[in-house]
C-alpha cells in the first residue's frame, strides 16, 4: 500500500487530465494509479455539492452494469483506504446487467456514493431531450457548449493591509433568446465543471418559464463568513471590474446564489454604473430603494406552491386535502411551509442543519417561524417531536418538498421514499438512478427545472420594472408569478403528451425546443 496511500499528491494533475480527455464513463484497459498493474477504469468527475466528493474522482464502472457505480474521493485530503487491498480501486468483476450489486465487501461505504454529478446528469437529460426531439447533431453540439467561459484572478486588501487573491467564474451558456441570466455565488468549493452545469440549467429553466433569457452562472471561490463586510465589498467590486464589458442590461444580468445577497447585487450595481452609467437592470434581487421588486424574497417558495397547484389539480386533489413534508428550512422552504399553511395544507415534517420536528396533526408555521427566530434552529419546538433529520425523507406523507441540497434523494433511500408527490424546489435533488426508481414505483415528480423557477421569472419582472422605470404593486407581482407558473405547467403536460414521457422530459423537451428553435431561426445551426 505504500507507494498507493500518498498519490493524491502526485497524480492528481494526471487524473484531472485523464478525466478531462476522456469524458464520463468511458471504460478502457488501464495502468491503475494506486498499484501500476493493468485494470479496467473509467474516469468521472465528482460533484462539489457533495463534501465528501471534491473535485476529481476515479470512478470504477462497467457502461455495461449501471448498478456498479463506485468513486474514491481525490481530494486534498483523501478517505482512508482500506488496508486489505493490495490495489484500489479493485478489479472490476464479471457480472451482467442484470445481476445484483456486489457484495458490500466490493463496495466504498454509502456515504462516498455517486450516481452521477449535476453536470453529468444535466447532460443526460439534455441528450434524452434531444434524441426525442430529434435534433439534429451540430444544434445538439451547438447547445452543450457553453457561449463564453470567464475566469478572472481578484486581488484585495484585506482589512490587516495583506494582499490576498481569489479566483471568480462567470460562465455564459447561451443567448439565442435572449440576455443570458443567472446567478453569482461565494462558496469556497466553486468549481468550473459545477458552474458550467447551473448556467445549463438555466438556459433550460428560463425557456421553460418561457422568459427571454438564457443561462449564465458565476461566482468567488471564497468563504463569506471569514470576510469582513468590507472586505466583500472590495472583492465584489474588484470582480465586477473583471467583468463589467461581459455583462449587461442586455447582455448578462446576475442575481444573488449562495453566499451573495441583495448588498452584493447592490455593490455590482454601483461599480457597473461607474463605466457605464445608471444601470439598474443591470442586476436583479436588488435592494427594494435601488429599484427591487416586491415580491422577489417570496418569489422561489410561492412558485413552488403555484406549481405544486396546478400539478395536483391535474389529479384532482388540492393541498388543503394533503400532508407536506419539507427538507430545508431556508428562504424557499420557510416561504412554501407559510403558504401550505395558509392554504389549510398540513406540513407534518420539516428539517433544516439545525434537527428536524414532526407532529402528524400538523406543524403550527407560524409559531415554528418565530421559534427558528427567536433561536435559530429548530430543536426544542414545543408543537411537535424531534426527529432525526435523515429520516425526513423518509416520511410517510402525500407530498416531499425537498428545499435543500442536491443529492438527497439517490439509488440507496429511493426504495423507502413513501411520498407520492415529489416536488423539487432544490437544484437536482434526485439523481437519475433515484428517479428511476421512484417513477417504477408510481411517484410523481415535479422537476426543478420547473418548480423552483419562481425567482428567476420574478426576477425577470424586475428587470422589466427596471427598463420601463415603473414599478407593479406586489399583488401585480404575485398575480403575473401565478399565470406564468400555470402557463408554463400546462405547456410540460402537452409536450407530455406528445411525446409520451414523464414531467422531467416535458419539461427538458420544452425547454431545449425552444432554445433551438430560437438557434436555428437566428441562423447558427452551421
Amino acid at each position: 500500500m505504500g507507494g498507493c496511500s500518498n498519490f493524491v499528491g502526485r497524480n492528481l494533475g494526471r487524473i484531472r487530465r485523464e478525466g478531462e480527455k476522456r469524458g464520463e464513463g468511458e471504460e478502457r484497459e488501464t495502468e491503475c494509479w494506486f498499484c501500476r498493474r493493468p485494470r479496467r477504469l473509467a474516469v468521472l468527475v465528482a460533484s462539489p455539492s457533495l463534501p465528501q466528493l471534491r473535485r476529481f474522482a476515479v470512478l470504477v464502472a462497467s457502461p455495461s452494469s449501471p448498478q456498479l457505480r463506485l468513486c474514491l474521493c481525490l481530494a486534498a485530503t483523501p478517505p482512508p483506504l482500506p488496508q486489505s487491498r493490495v490495489c484500489w480501486p479493485p478489479p472490476l468483476p464479471s457480472f451482467s446487467s442484470s445481476s445484483p450489486l456486489p457484495s458490500s465487501s466490493f463496495l466504498l461505504p454509502a456515504d462516498f456514493y455517486m450516481a452521477m454529478n449535476a453536470l453529468a446528469a444535466t447532460n443526460r437529460n439534455f441528450r434524452r431531450a434531444a434524441r426525442i426531439l430529434g435534433l439534429d447533431s451540430r444544434i445538439e453540439k451547438s447547445l452543450l457548449i457553453p457561449f463564453r467561459e470567464i475566469k478572472v484572478e481578484c486581488t484585495i486588501p484585506k482589512d490587516d493591509g495583506t494582499l490576498v487573491s481569489y479566483v471568480g467564474f462567470r460562465v455564459q451558456h447561451d443567448n439565442s433568446r435572449g440576455p443570458m441570466k443567472g446567478g453569482i455565488r461565494y462558496h469556497p468549493e466553486v468549481d468550473p465543471d459545477e458552474v458550467n452545469a447551473l448556467a445549463q440549467l438555466m438556459t433550460w429553466k428560463t425557456a421553460v418559464a418561457d422568459i427571454p433569457y438564457g443561462g449564465a452562472k458565476g461566482g468567488i471561490g471564497c468563504k463569506p463568513k471569514d470576510l469582513s463586510n468590507s472586505e466583500l465589498e472590495r472583492l465584489t467590486r474588484v470582480f465586477t471590474q473583471k467583468i463589467h464589458d461581459l455583462i449587461g442590461v442586455n447582455r448578462d444580468v446576475p442575481a444573488p446564489d449562495m453566499g451573495t445577497n441583495a448588498q452584493t447585487m447592490a455593490w455590482i450595481l454601483d461599480e457597473y454604473s461607474k463605466f457605464h452609467g445608471h444601470s439598474p437592470a443591470v442586476v436583479t434581487g436588488k435592494p427594494i430603494d435601488l429599484g427591487g421588486s416586491l415580491g422577489r424574497e417570496a418569489a422561489t417558495g410561492r412558485g413552488v406552491i403555484y406549481a405544486t397547484e396546478a400539478l395536483l389539480a391535474e389529479y384532482g386533489k388540492s393541498i388543503k386535502d394533503l400532508t407536506f413534508a419539507i427538507q430545508g428550512f431556508g428562504n424557499v422552504g420557510s416561504w412554501a411551509a407559510r403558504l401550505i399553511h395558509e392554504r389549510g395544507g398540513k406540513v407534518i415534517a420539516v428539517s433544516d442543519i439545525t434537527g428536524a420536528v414532526k407532529n402528524p396533526n400538523g406543524i403550527d408555521i407560524p409559531i415554528l417561524l418565530n421559534h427558528k427566530e427567536a433561536t435559530g434552529s429548530l430543536k426544542n419546538f414545543d408543537g411537535g417531536d424531534a426527529m432525526h433529520p435523515n429520516e425526513l425523507l423518509l416520511h410517510k406523507c402525500d407530498v416531499l418538498i425537498p428545499c435543500a441540497l442536491g443529492g438527497v434523494i439517490n439509488r440507496e433511500n429511493a426504495d423507502n421514499v413513501r411520498a407520492k408527490f415529489i416536488v423539487e424546489a432544490a437544484n437536482h435533488p434526485t439523481d437519475p438512478e433515484a428517479d428511476e426508481i421512484l417513477s417504477k414505483k408510481g411517484v410523481i415528480i415535479l422537476p426543478d427545472i420547473y418548480a423552483n423557477s419562481g425567482g428567476v421569472t420574478v426576477s425577470y419582472f424586475e428587470w422589466v420594472q427596471n427598463i420601463q422605470g415603473f414599478m407593479w404593486d406586489e399583488e401585480k407581482v404575485n398575480k403575473e408569478l401565478h399565470r406564468y407558473m400555470t402557463k408554463a405547467f400546462g405547456n410540460i403536460k402537452s409536450m407530455c403528451q406528445t411525446h409520451n414521457c414523464n414531467l422531467r422530459m416535458g419539461a427538458f423537451t420544452l425547454g431545449v425546443n425552444r432554445v433551438a428553435r430560437a438557434t436555428v431561426l437566428r441562423g447558427w445551426e452551421a
